[in-house]
């Protein structure tokens, strides 16, 4: 379906004010990794606590960044060796992500409607692309939110009070 400039700039603005409620839920989930737990996986074939944790807020670091370029960048940031904890996980989003929203919410219409090729097999324009970031972003939270309680932390409530919170 092409939508026009206007429709594009308007559902990307909805896009992102849901993502930005979201991110809200994601913060707490992250602060809930306790400290010294991060190592934690459930599966040998998991990802550690700390890497799902960071993967998450690169992945959206990654998502915005090619919808503002128009493209992907040529890299999504590895995991840094300064990153130890949950507060750094926390720290890095902060200081990254608020200004990759400013970036999306400033285009224009017309770019929001530029088509963004994730590979050879994914090519959607750039406000659809903001979907998928969102979608992405929630999956690895359900999974983070799975390895609280084992690691012997609360669960805090997403889109409603959790056992823990009641």
């Amino acid at each position: 379906m092409q939508l026009s400039y206007d429709e594009a700039k308007l559902i990307a603005g909805f896009i992102l004010a849901d993502y930005e409620r979201e991110r809200v839920t994601t913060l707490k989930v992250l602060e809930s990794i306790p400290d010294g737990k991060g190592d934690y996986a459930p599966d040998p074939k998991s990802m550690s606590a700390i890497k799902l944790a960071f993967h998450l807020v690169a992945s959206e670091w990654y998502f915005l960044e090619a919808i503002h370029l128009g493209a992907p960048p040529a890299k999504h940031p590895e995991f840094p060796g300064s990153v130890h904890t949950a507060e750094d996980v926390v720290a890095w989003e902060k200081s990254k992500i608020p200004a990759q929203i400013d970036k999306v919410k400033s285009l224009s219409g017309e770019l929001l409607s530029r088509t963004i090729a994730f590979g050879e097999q994914r090519k959607l324009p750039a406000y659809a692309a903001l979907t998928l970031m969102l979608k992405h972003s929630i999956h690895h939270r359900g999974q983070l939110s799975a390895y609280l309680r084992p690691m012997g932390a609360a669960v805090p409530s997403i889109y409603g009070p959790s056992a823990d919170t009641k």
